[in-house]
């Protein structure tokens, strides 16, 4: 027998949030599952009028365990976070730090030399100032006023 129920608009509406809620919640979830990946590392780069300046946390990991390029311009630092050798069991009750290869490709807006480049490693942070190319810099341009007694200088760039 079929059973007759009766119209509620409340119950469609309630039946249509909560597909809404159901899919904002997949949504939602994708960019935090991309963000636990160890493919990209946090970087900032800064510049000076004579190099570009770039920092990276990289707490934990020994300098030989970096990997560290220049070619064609774009720097790639590449590198692994080790999980530690368990020697007892643990009963885990909160794991939040990340293990796994990582690597980071960045693109220099101007031309830079890279048999200049240094790198420090501070405190888990590794520092690199990387010099910009001689005719990207800027130059200071002497100027001439009148009868050569003044000379006026400028900046290029």
């Amino acid at each position: 027998m079929t059973n007759i129920i009766r119209w509620s608009p409340l119950r469609e509406m309630m039946s249509l949030r909560n597909e809404i809620d159901r899919m904002f919640a997949e949504t939602m979830e994708w960019p935090l599952r991309e963000a636990t990946m160890l493919s990209d590392l946090a970087l900032d780069l800064s510049e000076t009028d004579e190099a570009y300046v770039v920092e990276a946390s990289v707490p934990g990991i020994q300098p030989d365990d970096l990997d560290i390029s220049i070619t064609d311009n774009v720097l790639s630092i590449v590198g692994e976070f080790k999980e530690e050798a368990e020697t007892d069991k643990k009963q885990w009750h909160l794991r939040e730090r990340r293990y796994g290869r990582f690597a980071r490709r960045l693109s220099f807006p101007t031309r830079v030399d890279s048999k200049a480049v240094e790198a420090q490693y501070t405190n888990g942070v590794l520092t690199l100032t990387v010099p910009k190319a001689e005719e990207v810099k800027p130059k200071r341009i002497a100027i001439n006023v009148g009868n050569g007694q003044k000379v006026i200088e400028g900046h290029t760039g």
